[in-house]
């Protein structure tokens, strides 16, 4: 169904089990899958593609411009996965083209309230992110990772996967896979361990992981001299070595 008073171009793509309502405005160029409904007043840009069975809630804006300096009108994209769920006045920009061309969402995610997704930030399956939740640039985050209310996360951070930070917390450096972290700025407080056992994580794993955190942030050795005592002391699980792996491929520097 699409209201009458909804205004849809030509060149957008619909199918045909799309719902669209009141004083939404679709533009050209945005393709929207099956199942999929867009609430009252939302606005949706060019370059959009929506999968099928999402639910995209009232005065949400979707597509717009990035806001950068360096932006100069190119072709960039925006994708939203299947069955996320996108509430109200969310905002979500387009890429840059110096910064891959395109904003991901994954599927399953929950957009709460006046969560901002900017320009060139990806994100993971089943990713949680509670009112005024505000990403900038170029920021990668993991599955089933939780960012709590406003919260800022700063251009360029990585958030692992199954992290949880907390409520108001500013984030300015990567935050590991696993863990919780919160505050301003924000700093590790443990293992997510509530969180993992939610998702299916054996006990055996938590432990495991929990030795790894022991020795990577509380004994008070550098990074490497922690990584290598990781690997010689602790099984080497796929969860420990993503866990190693993300904190040497950090780039701005890992949250302690």
């Amino acid at each position: 169904m699409i209201h009458a008073t909804a205004i849809i171009d030509p060149k957008a793509e619909l199918d045909s089990n799309v719902n669209v309502g009141p004083y939404a405005i679709i533009e050209k160029n945005v393709v929207i899958g099956s199942g999929t409904t867009v609430g009252s007043h939302v606005v949706i840009q060019p370059y959009v593609t929506i999968e099928q069975d999402c639910r995209i809630f009232q005065y949400a804006a979707i597509g717009a411009p990035p806001q950068s300096l360096k932006f100069k009108g190119e072709k960039t994209h925006v994708k939203i996965g299947r069955g996320s769920i996108v509430r109200e006045f969310v905002t979500i920009h387009r890429g840059t083209e110096f910064g891959g061309g395109l904003t991901e969402v994954g599927e399953e995610n929950f957009l709460m309230a006046y969560t901002h997704i900017a320009h060139d930030c990806i994100t993971g399956r089943k990713v949680i992110f509670a009112n005024n939740a505000t990403l900038a640039g170029h920021i990668i985050v993991g599955d089933n990772a939780t960012i709590g209310g406003l919260v800022a996360i700063h251009q360029f951070v990585r958030i692992g996967k199954y992290a949880y930070v907390g409520g108001k917390s500013a984030v300015v450096k990567d935050i590991p896979p696993y863990v919780i972290a919160a505050g301003d700025r924000a700093k590790l407080h443990g293992l997510n361990s509530v969180g993992l056992k939610r998702h299916g994580f054996s006990q055996e794993t938590v432990s495991l992981l929990k030795k790894a955190y022991r020795i990577i942030f509380r004994i008070g050795i550098t990074l490497n001299e922690a990584i290598e005592r990781v690997k010689a002391e602790v099984e080497q699980t796929p969860e420990v070595v993503n866990l190693i792996d993300f904190i040497k491929s950090s780039r701005r520097g890992i949250t302690r």
